[in-house]
């Protein structure tokens, strides 16, 4: 994500050392709702300037993509029921993550691909300040298209050998 500049918010916090990462040994989906309203709740609370976003790490539940992408619904209700909405959202990552209308191995896909099955908690406000700053944010999406279809598989698999 930040060599690539995949996405243009995520080196500050990085670099700043203002991400929270749980790793959830949760074995069922309503094990990971609890952890997932858990951490919803602690990123409300943190100070921004110490914790921006939370990794939510979930690699014993929901291996299965089409299972994640369901749990996906039950994510964003979770966000409403604890009244969140515009304060708090969730970006999807997942080992086999696939777009619509798009093959398994068509390389955009990568985008939102990670070792593990994740969700991403994120502050509203945040996104909003960092999209303020670009000219156009809509072209993030097709930047990363393009640079992954630069990349190539092959391009992907030698950044794996070199983490």
């Amino acid at each position: 994500m930040i060599g690539l500049e995949l996405c243009p918010f995520t080196r500050s916090v990085y670099v700043s050392d203002r991400i929270r990462y749980r790793v959830s040994d949760a074995q069922s989906v309503d094990a990971l709702l609890i952890d997932l309203k858990d951490e919803l709740r602690a990123l409300q609370a943190a100070d921004p300037q110490i914790v921006e976003t939370t990794l939510l790490i979930h690699p014993r539940v929901l291996a299965n993509f089409e299972a994640y992408n369901q749990f996906l619904d039950q994510a964003e209700a979770a966000v409403g029921q604890l009244e969140l909405e515009g304060e708090l959202q969730i970006a999807s990552f997942h080992p086999h993550y696939q777009f619509a209308d798009t093959n398994v191995d068509d390389i955009e896909n990568y985008t939102n691909r990670s070792p593990y099955p994740m969700l991403h908690l994120l502050r509203a406000a945040s996104i909003e300040r960092a999209v303020a700053t670009l000219a156009d944010p809509a072209a993030i999406y097709e930047r990363n298209i393009e640079t992954m279809r630069r990349l190539g598989h092959e391009g992907w698999r030698r950044l794996w050998r070199k983490a």
